[in-house]
């Protein structure tokens, strides 16, 4: 069968940048754990040497890495680059910003989450270790809850902080990761929700406080008795009725992220966390 090449036509595969070989190397050393959280990252001219590339191509990879949030670039006389490891909270941040050029409403988070925590909550119920691993945290959060009740943004992110516990302790590893990034996302719209409302003195009033409270233990008691479908049912119950604040209060607008990646110094909570603020 005749070529479809036309004479002296050449094909040539496309070869990767060289700017993307870099950031690719360093990103597994990243991610392998050769380079460690908070490590800075050898000087720029040491990386020269090592790789034996032009200045331009290093500098496009290490952007490439500043925009995968894996560092931070500083400038001047001190500056450098600092390495931070994969985490939970810069899963969520990225997960945020494709939900809000998605247009994704802030109802569908709700609703994934009324979904998925449940399924946490039974698995919690289900292990075998659940008296030492999963119920004297949740408890120690329930009763800070109590010691805070008096303040609402405290009150909120204690609350909150419950839900990203009985997520972490689900004994799951790839559970705890998507749905610990849906719920650091919902923790932070609600965070933001409690500050407006305690600003307009429209917080719910002690006794809807004192409904939570009530609602985690109740929860953590069907954990506690090994009732899988009982701590889902609780749970399910629970989100569906303190999501409505929010909802209600915020409307169902667009999740839109505000703050910058995780290790910029950017976006912190009442209580100096960092968090990805969703509003």
């Amino acid at each position: 069968m005749p070529s479809s090449k036309t004479p002296g036509t050449r094909h040539q595969l496309r070869q990767p940048r060289i700017a993307e070989m870099i950031a690719a190397v360093l990103r597994q050393r990243i991610v392998n754990g050769e380079l460690a959280d908070g490590e800075r990252l050898s000087k720029q001219d040491e990386l020269l040497e090592e790789f034996d590339v032009s200045r331009p191509s290093l500098r496009e990879a290490l952007r490439i890495l500043e925009t995968e949030g894996l560092i931070t670039v500083r400038r001047g006389n001190l500056g450098g680059a600092i390495v931070h490891a994969p985490t939970a909270d810069s899963a969520a941040y990225m997960l945020g910003l494709v939900m809000q050029s998605g247009g994704v409403p802030q109802s569908d988070l709700a609703t994934a989450l009324t979904r998925l925590e449940p399924l946490c909550a039974s698995l919690c119920a289900l292990r075998d270790d659940r008296l030492t691993a999963v119920v004297p945290p949740l408890q120690a959060l329930i009763d800070e809850s109590e010691r805070e009740i008096e303040d609402p943004v405290k009150f909120t992110l204690l609350s909150r902080d419950f839900h990203t516990e009985l997520v972490r302790v689900t004994g799951n590893a790839t559970l705890t990761l998507v749905v610990g990034s849906l719920t650091a996302l919902w923790s932070s719209q609600e965070a933001a929700w409690a500050a407006a409302a305690d600003s307009r003195h429209t917080y719910p009033e002690l006794p809807l406080r004192r409904a939570v409270i009530r609602a985690h233990s109740k929860l953590l008691s069907a954990i506690e008795k090994g009732d899988a479908p009982g701590a889902a049912r609780l749970a399910e119950q629970h989100l569906q009725a303190t999501q409505t604040h929010v909802l209600g209060d915020f409307g169902d607008g667009s999740i839109v992220v505000t703050d910058g990646p995780p290790g910029s110094g950017l976006g912190k909570s009442a209580a100096g966390r960092t968090h990805t603020t969703v509003f």
